[in-house]
């Protein structure tokens, strides 16, 4: 079983703007499969994101892919949170008859303001249980973009993301090694980040500059060497 679950963040600059990211990881339970929800509201101008994939192989489905690809545009908001996590198991399989679960989560989150407080957790866990030669892989990125005024991502942005989606959905149901998915993977969150950065950009000006903070969690079985 892995033990695994801290999550990795970038630094952000933008101290000065009280912009305060927290971002905690924590083992988690339960069985939804990729479970986006958003709520917002207009009087305390907060807003909320949560997404989740699940993937779960046994020896009844050897092999299981899961991915989940968001965009939350939140708009000028004083407070938001945003909850992004993936999940995969893989149990009961033998190594002449190995199983294979594959779950990854991307999520993209962008907010505006001066003053805008900012809770951030990404999280990832991948779990072989007596699942011998199995391989288990969960990746959650998360990708928030802080931007002094509003950021409307346009049709090139839009179209560019799209198409890292559905390279994304490829990669998740491909044959691959567990450890040439990882590198792949990082590949396409690689390109999200210069995606976004380019849209940062030409976001409209403000006092502070934009921000692309890129949080990655990466959790599989067996380990990374």
């Amino acid at each position: 079983m892995s033990s695994h679950r801290k999550p990795r963040s970038a630094h952000n600059p933008l101290t000065r703007r009280a912009l305060g990211l927290g971002l905690f990881a924590a083992g988690v339970a339960g069985a939804a499969t990729a479970v986006p929800a958003q709520a917002t509201t207009g009087s305390g101008h907060a807003a909320f994101a949560s997404d989740h994939v699940f993937s779960h192989a046994d020896r009844l489905h050897h092999t299981q892919a899961k991915d989940s690809f968001t965009i939350r545009q939140f708009g000028t908001v004083n407070a938001a949170a945003a909850r992004n996590q993936a999940n995969a198991v893989s149990t009961g399989c033998t190594a002449d008859d190995a199983c294979r679960s594959v779950a990854l989560s991307f999520q993209i989150v962008t907010i505006a303001g001066e003053h805008t407080h900012l809770n951030a957790v990404n999280l990832s866990d991948a779990v072989n249980k007596e699942c011998t030669g199995c391989q288990t892989l969960a990746g959650a990125y998360q990708f928030v973009v802080s931007t002094p005024r509003p950021l409307t991502l346009d049709t090139t942005a839009k179209r560019h993301l799209a198409d890292v989606h559905r390279r994304l959905d490829a990669l998740s149901r491909s044959t691959l090694p567990a450890a040439q998915l990882r590198t792949k993977v990082d590949a396409l969150a690689a390109e999200v980040t210069g995606i976004l950065n380019d849209a940062a950009a030409k976001a409209p000006k403000g006092e502070d500059k934009p921000d692309v903070a890129v949080h990655r969690h990466m959790d599989g079985w067996p380990p990374a060497k």
